[in-house]
């Protein structure tokens, strides 16, 4: 497996580029920098048993024999080729440059890092473009979101058994089937919709090393319209509905703001941490996003063993008043 690098380019400023001269080379450095997580202590030293840094500082010079100016690498026990380390250089006083479209074989399972650095303090402010395209021996799915697609079989297959099960039974009784069972009915086909997306858009990202922006918000969407579903399903049940009550009542404006609210919630969550860029959401935003999730669920338990307590109660004064009557 591989990845490689597709038309990167660096700009740094104007002031930058001024300081120089057009007759000159090399005249700013970036280094592509790819090491496995294993390596990293193999980048960067420390001076003196100081803070560590990553770019070779003259007292590092001194000590490590290090280049100064340049990434400090210190070659892998396992393979004097890793880290790797990539230049690129500006040449006189251009603008921008733009890398090779370099392809970087991978040989060994392992989590890799690429970081871009520029040692030259004059560098900063430059700013770059382009992509990098990663691929594992199976496709193109990240190594943390490869066996998922596996596990969405399995969870087709079964969503498949049990819509046999239930579906059977309830083209059977048809004409007994509560208002309840169309609804657990409706949880049970979103369930299995939702896994053939999942499906589908995990092998449409695998095969093509693109998520298909479409899918994902459909799955997505269709993911939180079932847990939302099932939730007041369980709320409803809890408070008696169809057990010992016929109707709501007065809570049903009360479960239906509740669950459009837990909706909302749940839609924002996953399309921000799915659809899109695959990045790790930093955490700051993850904790404004999981926060009001997390809320709802947690006051949506509550609310459920609350509510089931008292249909408890309710139902042991019925069964106990219809013994005295029989009596």
């Amino acid at each position: 497996y591989f990845f490689r690098f597709e038309n990167i380019t660096f700009w740094r400023t104007q002031a930058a580029a001024d300081e120089q001269s057009d007759k000159e080379h090399g005249t700013g450095l970036i280094q592509a920098v790819i090491f496995e997580a294993a390596d990293r202590n193999n980048i960067g030293g420390s001076a003196y048993g100081g803070q560590r840094s990553i770019c070779c500082t003259p007292d590092l010079a001194k000590l490590e024999g290090c280049k100064q100016g340049e990434v400090i690498r210190i070659p892998s026990s396992t393979d004097s080729k890793w880290p790797m380390v990539l230049n690129i250089y500006f040449g006189g006083n251009d603008l921008s440059t733009s890398m090779d479209n370099a392809k970087v074989p991978i040989m060994k399972t392992g989590m890799y890092n690429l970081f871009f650095i520029a040692c030259d303090p004059k560098l900063k402010g430059t700013t770059m473009s382009g992509k990098t395209v990663w691929k594992n021996p199976d496709g193109y799915l990240p190594g943390r979101m490869a066996p998922l697609k596996k596990f969405y079989v399995y969870m087709m297959i079964a969503y498949l058994l049990l819509s046999a099960i239930w579906f059977s039974q309830y083209v059977r009784f048809w004409k007994d089937i509560l208002l309840l069972q169309h609804c657990i009915t409706a949880v049970i086909g979103l369930g299995l919709f939702e896994m053939i997306l999942w499906y589908f858009d995990y092998s449409n990202f695998n095969s093509t090393g693109m998520r298909p922006v479409v899918i994902t918000t459909w799955v997505v969407t269709v993911g939180a319209i079932r847990k939302t579903l099932s939730r007041l399903l369980i709320l409803s049940v809890s408070m008696g509905y169809g057990v010992v009550r016929p109707t709501l009542g007065g809570l049903t404006s009360k479960v239906l703001l509740l669950g459009a609210t837990y909706f909302l919630a749940s839609e924002l969550l996953d399309i921000t941490e799915y659809v899109g860029t695959i990045n790790d959401i930093s955490g700051r935003a993850r904790l404004f996003l999981v926060l009001p999730d997390a809320f709802l669920d947690a006051f949506l338990i509550l609310w459920i063993f609350t509510s089931l307590s008292k249909t408890l109660e309710q139902l042991q004064v019925f069964v106990f008043s219809s013994f005295f009557f029989m009596l």
